[in-house]
């Protein structure tokens, strides 16, 4: 019943105006049926009454009458009809929103590292599924069993009235079946839960097929035909199992109906006895069937829409799952300010981390200091761990052991938004987001208005601004090719935005993770020409496997599964002859 009113709820938050339409709607939905089928039995009896030899001509105008009501009823019924789409698809439409903006903002608070969960993968694609639809379904089935109700307490009050067996063998015919029912649910729940993972994976499979990134390789690599392959595999796999549920489940229902129909006939076989021996009129004859037949009918959607809420229920449980997710990274009750400006800096201290699940740390007693104004470089080979040292950086996660601070503070007693405004980041896997050129770099800085000059000012410091105004439309020309009229960057172009959205942001501190991994030596060159203006008073930290482009930094960290094996100036470094020379020297030779 929590589950329930906690659906209800959901469906009154997203539009309580167009909730109440529909609750009013469906109750005049019901009470017009009966209206209509009490107004019939009134023409019956009273063209009996005339067959019998009274007045015809008061008759005639009395049935008129009772015609005319019962012509308004079916116009009203029509009218009511029409209304109840309209309403309907209204506020399905505006749950479906609602729930679409409860998920992302759901999405947003939880920790990145619930994205490398494929468990947590699993829970979110069954909400995406769930979450439009479940809870007006839910409404819907419960205005449905309100309907059926109501019409079902009508039509026992009349069929009690001829005998109380009557309605009793509706019930207890049914029994069977709203149990059966029930019991499917929790089979098609089971099955469905069962089922996430491949789903996902033939989905992952669309993703490829479909995508713009991997069908490069798609094609060079003829690759194509051997997904789809693999795709009808398992969508095949999936209908094979979908099948063999529905065959059994339709097996077993049909059987079920078998006995509820055997009932309602012995029910009409009495109804029929009882009027040929007179104890009945013709009108209760019609009237008596008529409520026997709505009768079934609304016993049958009573059942239905009652296994239809267990069913609704069940899956919405995937979606109160994914809301019920905690974030592991703890916003403090009282926290404290973010120092401005930074007076000694930022510094790891003994900081060790491990992934969820995993054994491993992928980063062991890590010491290192960034003094303000300074420019500290990261090197080493991919899984060295750093990026991820510039996640815990930034809190997207905890450090396992160790603390980090800034100015003496834990970061772990400030608010993780005061934090994240002031340290600017631009990962190697930066996004390309398919909007404008100036929505590109603006978003490095929303509380800027949009127009103004510092975005031109920060395109300049990048280089992004000679790319920019060679665009149809500058500033407004609609990057990439997903909707009519983009214009599609070179790596190094779109680096280029990137890196003007994170001199944008206000920071402290800027890191830059492979800054200019796809620029060519020339722009390379520009942008480092020119970056210890850019950094002016902030300090910077910066990811690259260049390492031409660190002997400007104030200490490199070598970094070797995930810990800092030497650090130093450049000179400090090559006079060492350690593994930051070797580098530096095979790297060189390319240049030589």
């Amino acid at each position: 019943m929590l589950k329930i009113n906690r659906a209800v709820t959901l469906v009154w938050q997203s539009s309580p105006f167009w909730t109440t339409i529909h609750s009013f709607v469906a109750i005049v939905q019901t009470l017009l049926p009966l209206i209509q089928l009490y107004l019939i039995k009134l023409i019956v009896d009273s063209i009996a009454s005339s067959l019998k030899g009274t007045s015809q001509s008061q008759n005639f105008n009395h049935i008129l009458f009772l015609l005319m009501g019962t012509g308004i009823v079916m116009l009203l019924t029509n009218f009511a009809a029409v209304i109840a789409e309209l309403v309907s698809t209204t506020l399905s439409q505006r749950v479906t929103d609602y729930m679409q903006v409860v998920l992302y903002r759901k999405a947003i608070e939880i920790d990145l590292e619930s994205y490398e969960n494929p468990q947590y993968q699993d829970i979110l694609e069954r909400a995406k599924w769930e979450a439009p639809h479940r809870p007006t379904r839910m409404l819907n089935n419960l205005t449905s069993i309100g309907q059926s109700a109501l019409s079902l307490i009508v039509v026992a009050g009349l069929l009690i009235t001829m005998h109380w067996g009557l309605i009793s063998i509706l019930v207890v015919a049914s029994m069977p079946m709203m149990l059966l029912r029930v019991q499917q649910s929790k089979a098609l729940y089971k099955w469905q839960r069962h089922q996430t993972e491949l789903e996902r994976k033939a989905n992952y499979f669309g993703h490829l097929l479909l995508g713009d990134s991997p069908a490069k390789e798609i094609r060079l690599f003829n690759i194509g035909n051997l997904l789809i392959e693999w795709v009808q595999e398992l969508r095949q796999q999936l209908l094979r199992e979908k099948l063999a549920l529905i065959t059994r489940q339709a097996s077993a229902r049909l059987l079920m109906q078998g006995i509820t129909s055997l009932a309602v006939l012995a029910a009409y076989g009495f109804m029929i006895e009882q009027t040929l021996q007179g104890k009945f009129q013709l009108g209760d004859l019609v009237l008596y069937s008529q409520a026997l037949q709505r009768g079934q009918g609304a016993l049958k959607d009573l059942i239905g829409n009652l296994a239809s809420l267990h069913e609704n229920h069940l899956f919405l449980a995937d979606l109160y799952e994914f809301l019920a997710i905690q974030p592991t990274i703890a916003k403090p009750l009282h926290p404290t300010t973010v120092p401005y400006p930074f007076r000694r800096g930022i510094v790891f201290e003994n900081v060790s981390f491990r992934y969820q699940n995993s054994a491993r740390f992928a980063l062991k007693q890590i010491n290192l200091s960034i003094q303000p104004g300074e420019v500290i470089a990261l090197v080493g080979e991919n899984g060295s761990g750093k990026t991820t040292l510039v996640k815990l950086l930034t809190r997207l996660y905890d450090v396992t052991e160790g603390r980090i601070t800034i100015d003496g503070i834990d970061i772990r007693h400030f608010s993780p938004d005061d934090l994240h405004r002031q340290i600017s980041v631009i990962f190697q896997d930066y996004t390309r987001y398919q909007f404008s050129a100036q929505d590109n770099i603006w978003l490095g800085n929303i509380e800027l208005p949009i127009t103004s000059d510092r975005i031109v000012q920060s395109a300049h410091q990048s280089g992004a601004d000679a790319v920019i105004q060679t665009l149809p439309q500058g500033y407004n020309t609609l990057l990439g090719k997903w909707f009519k009229g983009g214009e599609e960057l070179s790596g190094g172009q779109w680096q280029k935005i990137a890196l003007a959205r994170a001199f944008l942001r206000e920071a402290q501190l800027v890191v830059l993770d492979e800054p200019t991994s796809a620029m060519d030596a020339k722009a390379e060159a520009e942008v480092f020409q020119k970056f210890r203006d850019l950094m002016r008073d902030r300090s910077a930290l910066l990811i690259t496997h260049r390492l031409s482009t660190v002997k400007m930094a104030d200490r490199i960290y070598v970094m070797d599964q995930g810990r800092i094996t030497e650090s130093g100036t450049h000179d400090q470094l090559m006079a060492r002859r350690g593994t930051y020379a070797h580098l530096f020297e095979i790297q060189a030779k390319h240049y030589q």
